[in-house]
């Protein structure tokens, strides 16, 4: 009997090959980017103002770009904030935001939905398809908390595995709300010279990174936990203990 599960091998590696080429696509970008920063944001604050009242629209197109290709999405807030202040530049950030786990998450689902699938496997890919239906809006919003990860990467990654365009909008809004404001408020607290904003702000960020790391810590124990039921065939560690004895 023939396995079909699995795609056929040349269309598999050439699946893998999309996805490592997507790859290092990006990490080009991330060094241009986000480690030599290439663009200006000066310029880029300067252009924006010269749109006058569609300033706010403008900035939220031109961010959501930006932050798309690993421009640093907190300096992106930070220039919202001093741009539009905290009020005003704390929806512009979130709309940016927004903007940039949609289009991230298009483009990694058009270059590397396939290779991704082809890399786990069917039935890996699968079972990960049923649990992203689940929680998939949670893993994103999660994914936000956690300090240190790049938003742009992760949107790419979420759409590599096919994480639904929904999830990754309102996981997005509600993830970055609170790190979207301490930014927005910390460029704002430099136009308005205002300590208790940016005591405000660091609070914020404090408790958020807080709150990440225990996520990120519980939600490591919950795939641990998940991955060893899988390899032990779904016997729970309770069950196991008592074949034992």
């Amino acid at each position: 009997m023939v396995d079909n599960d699995g795609p056929a091998p040349t269309s598999r590696r050439r699946h893998i090959l999309r996805l490592v080429v997507f790859a290092a696509f990006l990490v080009a970008l991330f060094y241009l980017l986000a480690v030599r920063h290439v663009v200006d944001i000066e310029d880029v604050r300067r252009a924006v103002k010269a749109t006058g009242p569609a300033a706010p629209l403008t900035y939220i197109v031109v961010s959501a770009v930006l932050a798309a290709i690993f421009v640093p999405g907190s300096i992106l807030a930070a220039s919202s904030g001093l741009l539009f202040g905290p009020l005003l530049g704390v929806f512009v950030t979130l709309g940016a935001t927004v903007g940039t786990a949609i289009v991230a998450s298009l483009v990694g689902r058009r270059a590397g939905r396939d290779g991704a699938r082809a890399l786990l496997g069917a039935t890996r890919a699968d079972r990960i398809d049923a649990l992203i239906e689940r929680r998939g809006l949670w893993a994103v919003v999660g994914q936000r908390f956690i300090p240190g990860i790049s938003d742009a990467l992760a949107s790419y990654t979420f759409g590599a595995f096919g994480v639904p365009l929904w999830q990754m909008a309102i996981g997005a809004f509600i993830g970055s709300a609170p790190r979207g404001f301490a930014y927005t408020a910390l460029g704002a607290s430099i136009g308005n010279r205002s300590p208790w904003l940016a005591y405000s702000a660091i609070a914020v960020w404090c408790v958020s990174a807080v709150v990440g790391a225990f996520a990120a810590r519980r939600g490591y124990k919950h795939w641990r936990g998940h991955t060893r039921r899988g390899e032990d065939g779904g016997i729970p560690d309770s069950d196991r203990e008592a074949e034992a004895h």
